[in-house]
């Protein structure tokens, strides 16, 4: 296989994974926000619980970072092929973006995990 088959056959297979990818994207942030408007709903008309509402937002926010990061790698993979100065800063933007989402839901995870250890092992959520 020449060097020029072998780019145009990368070039295929990486334009095909990256529609993929973005489907898989797709997938997973629609279904995470149905997911959370059906909670979050629920939460509102029959819970007077702040923490069952905190933990439809930290599921939401877990669904949200899988779908940046499956981007992220879509991303990585096209920009492998052929970076522009485009594709690189959206790329940095996404990463950027998907970092400080899972800085700011890890230290969320956190405090919920203190505040149950602190409050014992048979204390209740409020429900």
């Amino acid at each position: 296989m020449t060097a020029q088959g072998l780019k145009d056959w990368l070039a295929f297979l990486t334009e095909h994974a990256v529609v993929v990818i973005d489907a898989m994207v797709l997938v997973l942030v629609v279904v995470g926000t149905v997911e959370t408007f059906i909670n979050g709903l629920r939460v509102m008309l029959t819970s007077r619980s702040g923490h069952e509402r905190r933990d439809v937002w930290l599921r939401y926010a877990r669904w949200l970072v899988a779908g940046l990061t499956f981007q992220l790698a879509g991303d990585i993979i096209e920009t492998a092929v052929a970076p522009t100065w485009e594709d690189i800063g959206r790329l940095a933007a996404i990463a950027v973006i998907r970092t400080f989402l899972n800085y700011f839901l890890e230290r969320d995870l956190a405090e919920v995990r203190e505040r149950q250890s602190q409050s014992g092992p048979n204390a209740t959520d409020g429900k």
